[in-house]
């Protein structure tokens, strides 16, 4: 029950994240080098704060630099590829980029993956087919290849949680790619303006659903393997819609109520028919 509670607290976080990230990008003009910049650096700055306040007696750990370069990778290639695409198009590109990838690492690495749970995770992932369905579109090349790489470098962050302290590793991975954003500056010709509701909706993205939300992230995967985090995370697109009707009162459709049984009855198959060995 504790390990579903925070895996849910921990995916609520996720959508957090793409709601704020949509509204912030999609509906107030911001830039995406500056939403990066300050999702990244209230997120590390919280972080720090919290860590001192709650573990001061830890030491230090050694930072991962593998894990701050993916954090930011995946930060600029989200917010510079949701400019160019639209919302479910994104999305879906994002999350299959995410869920090939884990699947694969696991599997590499000797994680089973019998006949059922591949048949629970392929209806997760219809579930989010016919979520994005009617918002889908033709990509574009330049935001479909920023958010495969995004897709892999989240696979990546993934890959490199599960040890150690889940907060001194958030707070370290989130200060060294902090240290990054100034290659941002390199979009400074391109800039496109920034507007308060943005900046808010940054801010709210780095220190709640960023800071908060990985944290909880990192210590679900002390027992999750990868292809664990690969499904778990197919309930984002369907926590995001429900969000987007509780907070924005977008309409309840029968096209979402059929992706959110489809899709949470493949998650619930696959993990509860996983391999107890893995």
């Amino acid at each position: 029950m504790k390990l579903f509670l925070l895996s849910s607290l921990a995916m609520i976080a996720f959508a957090g994240n793409s709601l704020l990230a949509r509204l912030a990008l999609a509906d107030s003009s911001m830039d995406p080098a500056l939403f990066t910049t300050l999702r990244l650096v209230s997120g590390a700055l919280a972080l720090l704060g919290f860590a001192y306040l709650s573990r001061r007696h830890l030491p230090v750990q050694e930072s991962n630099w593998k894990a701050a370069v993916a954090l930011f990778v995946y930060a600029a290639g989200f917010a510079f590829a949701y400019v160019q695409l639209s919302a479910a198009t994104g999305a879906l590109i994002l999350f299959a980029t995410v869920q090939l990838s884990l699947i694969a690492y696991g599997v590499y690495n000797g994680q089973r993956l019998v006949a059922i749970q591949a048949i629970g995770i392929a209806m997760g992932a219809l579930g989010i087919v016919i979520l994005m369905l009617p918002g889908l579109a033709s990509p574009d090349w330049l935001g479909s290849l920023l958010m495969i790489t995004a897709g892999l470098a989240w696979a990546v962050y993934t890959i490199q949680g599960g040890v150690g302290d889940p907060i001194l590793a958030s707070r370290n991975n989130f200060v060294g790619a902090a240290l990054l954003c100034p290659l941002l500056i390199l979009w400074l010709p391109f800039f496109n303006g920034f507007s308060v509701p943005g900046i808010i909706y940054a801010l709210l993205s780095g220190v709640f659903a960023s800071a908060g939300g990985y944290i909880i992230w990192y210590a679900v995967l002390k027992q999750f393997n990868a292809i664990d985090a690969a499904t778990v995370q197919l309930s984002v697109p369907i926590i995001t819609a429900l969000l987007g009707i509780v907070l924005l009162s977008e309409p309840l459709t029968l096209h979402l109520v059929i992706a959110f049984v489809v899709s949470i009855f493949g998650i619930g198959l696959s993990i509860r028919y996983a391999p107890k060995s893995q």
